[in-house]
């Protein structure tokens, strides 16, 4: 740990529970715990770490987290602001914008449960990607991304790396061999989702890691939809990994934000883009993520149940054309899903017989599901991603990444699953 200035030693906190330094740069999890007898915070499970993290406790001996909500923090000396200024090597905080030790404690427990050396949290999940993009791609340089992504993310690939000299081109997800064709002298980035958004295709992230080991290249993947709780892609060689944790992170739908982890050396470039372009995390929506964390495992356990529940109870209905998710054997990368994600995560997507009409029809008759954009909430949601979240994708467009005019994304919430299954069935019988 670098020397603090004079005066800073107070910034060095030990808490009864789980001693440690809140850092903006360097992600310790090899902590201990007083009151598991000493026992490093490495080798306990994901599910304590994701509770047991925490920002050390103030003066008032708090037992839940307090909330940091400061635009700024202050010195005890001219010299000592002086020296924070001077050396970013310093783990001081001076503003919210560079670090807050509630944001801080969220990036923690993110690339703890990831299994990452250090993190560094956006406001958006967006902005997450946005960033990456960014602060590792120039003009002249090549990325190559799967065609299955979310529509914004396509937006930024085709619409404005173009105009800033950064070429792009799209792989499909169920033909990952071609990825090697697509490689180029200036290539610099790989990224995909797995699951991808909404299709579910699922990819071997082994297989993906070892390309770009050969030609040396940096990959992202985006495991917005299967969250660490579910599969950590770092431990099957990705470089990068990034949420929008506006989605089963945070879990009932509250607030906004995104999170990259990775290694030290990768995280720093990236903290100082975001530090000096400004799309931090705020602290208040830090604290409600990080709460969210510790019922993360248990949560994304009840989503997972109640999602292959429903979508094989959803097979062979006269309705459906088809039924897609990563943990029914009649998914096409089911043996992949089985082996690097621990159940098959809160989505379910069907094909509804009628096309854009049909898909429509079927929202409309829903009584109990929302309608909305968003997923990974506690309640249950209903989109039509051909007329919402992918509209601006031409027809041929989503077709190409299996986006079917009748797709129906289903994010299964924490109802009884009885019930989720009833208003599904119910509103088919309506379309």
């Amino acid at each position: 740990m670098a020397s603090l200035p004079t005066g800073k030693q107070s910034l060095v906190r030990t808490v009864s529970t789980v001693p440690f330094y809140v850092s903006r740069k360097q992600c310790n999890v090899s902590l201990s715990n007083k009151k598991t007898g000493n026992q490093p915070m490495s080798k306990q499970r994901p599910e304590t770490k994701a509770i047991r993290l925490q920002t050390p406790k103030t003066g008032e001996k708090e037992h839940a987290t307090p909330i940091f909500l400061t635009s700024s923090f202050t010195y005890e000396s001219a010299e000592d602001m002086a020296e924070a200024f001077a050396d970013d090597s310093l783990d001081v905080n001076i503003y919210s914008r560079f670090s807050n030790p509630t944001v801080d404690e969220f990036i923690q427990k993110i690339a703890a449960l990831e299994e990452a050396e250090d993190g560094v949290a956006t406001g958006t999940g967006m902005a997450a990607i946005f960033s990456t993009f960014m602060t590792f791609l120039k003009k002249d340089d090549h990325i190559i991304s799967a065609s299955a992504v979310f529509g914004s993310t396509h937006t930024i690939l085709t619409k404005y790396l173009p105009k800033w000299g950064i070429e792009y081109s799209y792989f499909n997800m169920n033909q990952p061999e071609s990825i090697e064709a697509l490689i180029k002298p200036n290539t610099k980035l790989l990224y995909l989702e797995t699951p991808s958004n909404p299709g579910l295709d699922i990819i071997d992230i082994e297989f993906v890691t070892a390309v770009c080991k050969k030609h040396n290249i940096l990959f992202v993947v985006d495991n917005c939809f299967a969250t660490p709780a579910v599969q950590q892609p770092i431990k099957f060689g990705a470089d990068i990994v990034l949420h929008s944790a506006t989605k089963f992170i945070d879990g009932q739908g509250r607030v906004l934000g995104g999170v990259i982890v990775g290694k030290k050396e990768l995280i720093k470039e990236l903290y100082l883009f975001i530090r000096n372009t400004g799309p931090s995390l705020s602290p208040f929506n830090a604290w409600i993520l990080s709460k969210s964390l510790e019922t993360l495992h248990i949560r994304m356990d009840k989503h997972a149940d109640s999602a292959l529940k429903i979508a094989t109870a959803l097979q062979n209905h006269p309705k459906i054309s088809w039924v897609k998710y990563p943990f029914l054997e009649t998914h096409p990368q089911y043996t992949i899903a089985k082996k690097q994600m621990s159940n098959g995560g809160g989505i379910v997507t069907f094909e509804v017989k009628g096309g854009i009409d049909g898909g429509r029809k079927f929202l409309n008759a829903l009584q109990m599901l929302s309608m909305t954009n968003n997923l990974g909430d506690s309640r249950s949601i209903a989109s039509h991603p051909a007329s919402t979240t992918h509209s601006k994708l031409s027809e041929e467009e989503r077709r190409e990444v299996g986006i079917t005019p009748g797709l129906i994304r289903i994010s299964v919430g924490l109802e009884h699953p009885d019930d989720i299954l009833a208003d599904i069935q119910q509103a088919l019988e309506k379309s």
